[in-house]
């Protein structure tokens, strides 16, 4: 499914709606996730120190697009070649001079997303005001083509938690599984990883972000799977918990039945004015009535899209209600680190009068 060019039009119009509230004459985005959102290009850049481009959006209605000549012609498949601007060597001064030009003297800027190196360069050349979180205000509700994006990225994952659960073998390596997830994902379609997949064996899964390596599966051991996809440029995010070998150790069956009950608890309260504390303390409370909150580590959950984590937060600090439209993991999980751990994570998305799993 390609979003229509109309649809990114939109969305800037909308972005200029916040920039006329907050009294800004134009915002320079620099975070790829959001250039992305805003024009459809280039939904990656290589690293921290290097863009693929920014957009300049102005409240006035104009837009521009800056990159370097490699991106010239996928620049162009998306985008008017009249507010196409292509630096080169000199990138600075010639951005500088262009903005001049366009009689475009301040700007807001995205603080979390802007290399400390080009903000310096380029307050030579126009006033900057931090101005964070402006398109995520708008990319944090789902438009009904980005919930079916997110359904079918979700429906991937379903899929490779099936398959992979059937591949776990006595014998195989984290780094083993961690390679099936990723082939899984592959030939149903991904164009990658959400983030790096996360396998942990006994002790490790007690390692909210265990890295895999080479310990072993073992007969009767439990293993934790957090992974995720993504297709059609949408991130999917699911993590399982599995048990390898024909008798479950009763602590097992207990934690799990601990860390699912909590999840049932918190989904089902998810509607529209919930607070995101209320929906941390939904899960929270649960494992404080079977004295194991303690083991409760992180947060609860966090929006998921263009990103893998982006808002939302469902945290016990968190300031902030759920709106339909967004899509929320619901993630609790216990551990120990002389045992391992549980996890069992869901994407939610809120309607118009509770939620609905994916």
């Amino acid at each position: 499914m390609n979003t229509s060019l109309d649809t990114f039009a939109q969305r800037r119009d909308a972005l200029r709606d916040l920039l006329r509230r907050d009294g800004l004459p134009a915002l320079l985005v620099s975070l790829a996730a959001n250039r992305f959102y805003l024009s459809g290009f280039e939904l990656h850049d290589g690293q921290c120190n290097e863009t693929s481009g920014w957009l300049v959006i102005c409240a006035d209605g104009r837009d521009f697009l800056f990159t370097d000549p490699r991106f010239t012609d996928a620049a162009k498949r998306v985008w008017d070649e009249t507010g196409l601007f292509i630096y080169s060597g000199r990138k600075y001064d010639e951005i500088g001079a262009f903005l001049k030009g366009q009689g475009i003297s301040a700007m807001g800027f995205e603080p979390r997303a802007l290399h400390l190196y080009d903000h310096d360069k380029l307050r030579e050349h126009a006033e900057l005001t931090a101005a964070d979180g402006l398109v995520e205000e708008l990319r944090v509700i789902k438009d009904e083509e980005e919930i079916q994006l997110m359904e079918a990225s979700c429906a991937l994952n379903h899929r490779v938690m099936r398959d992979v659960q059937e591949r776990l073998r006595v014998g195989a390596t984290e780094a083993d599984v961690a390679w099936e997830v990723e082939k899984l994902f592959r030939e149903g379609g991904a164009t990658s990883l959400s983030f790096s997949t996360i396998v942990g064996v006994g002790p490790n899964a007690a390692l909210p972000h265990a890295q895999p390596g080479g310990d072993v599966i073992r007969e009767n051991s439990l293993v934790l799977i957090d992974c995720g996809g993504r297709l059609h440029g949408y991130c999917s995010d699911q993590t399982r918990t599995f048990w390898v070998g024909d008798t479950p150790s009763d602590r097992f069956l207990k934690v799990r039945d601990q860390v699912r009950t909590a999840q049932k608890k918190a989904i089902a309260i998810l509607r529209p004015g919930l607070t995101f504390k209320e929906a941390y303390m939904a899960a929270w409370k649960s494992f404080d009535e079977e004295g194991v909150a303690a083991q409760f580590t992180h947060g609860l959950g966090h929006g998921v899209g263009l990103e893998t984590h982006e808002p939302p937060r469902l945290s016990n600090f968190a300031d902030g209600v759920l709106r339909p439209g967004m899509i929320v993991t619901v993630e609790p999980g216990l551990y120990a680190p002389d045992w391992g751990g549980v996890r069992w994570e869901h994407e939610v998305l809120i309607t118009q009068d509770g939620c609905r799993t994916l």
